[in-house]
């Protein structure tokens, strides 16, 4: 298989959580500023900045991802700062979930979760997946996980 990448839909999310966050951490700023604490223009001059800094994280983030199915593992690459490149083998998967939340709905997408044995906290999400696309990577990964380490792998 090819190397693949996210839907660009998967943007229009990271932007809003970017925008969410500036205005979180741009807020104690804002009541500074009322207060006369700070400067009127210090809340500006701080949400400009957060908001520029997250803003291309996040579109970033998007250009960085990508993920291959191979017939022995699933290999992930991502990250801006760090980059980190992740192996799951194939026997190692337990179960595989396609996940939808609330904003992803809106936008109309999915993501695949891939549970795998080992440590705590051993799962791997794939984000920004069209729901088809969700369930026909989950079932693809359940057929090749199956392949690999017989009729009780999933």
């Amino acid at each position: 298989m090819t190397t693949q990448t996210l839907h660009p839909r998967v943007q229009v999310v990271w932007v809003l959580r970017a925008v969410l966050l500036s205005a979180l951490v741009t807020a104690p700023f804002v009541g500074g500023a009322y207060l006369e604490y700070l400067p009127r223009w210090a809340p500006v001059a701080v949400g400009a900045v957060v908001l520029t800094l997250t803003v291309a994280h996040a579109l970033l983030r998007y250009r960085r991802w990508s993920y291959e199915i191979r017939e022995d593992a699933i290999y992930l690459d991502r990250g801006v700062i760090t980059q980190v490149r992740t192996t799951v083998p194939l026997v190692r998967i337990q179960h595989v979930d396609s996940r939808r939340g609330p904003i992803e709905r809106t936008v109309g997408l999915a993501s695949c979760v891939v549970y795998t044995a080992g440590s705590r906290g051993a799962d791997v999400r794939i984000p920004g997946l069209t729901p088809d696309g969700a369930s026909d990577l989950r079932e693809e990964l359940k057929r090749l996980a199956i392949r690999a380490d017989g009729e009780d792998a999933v």
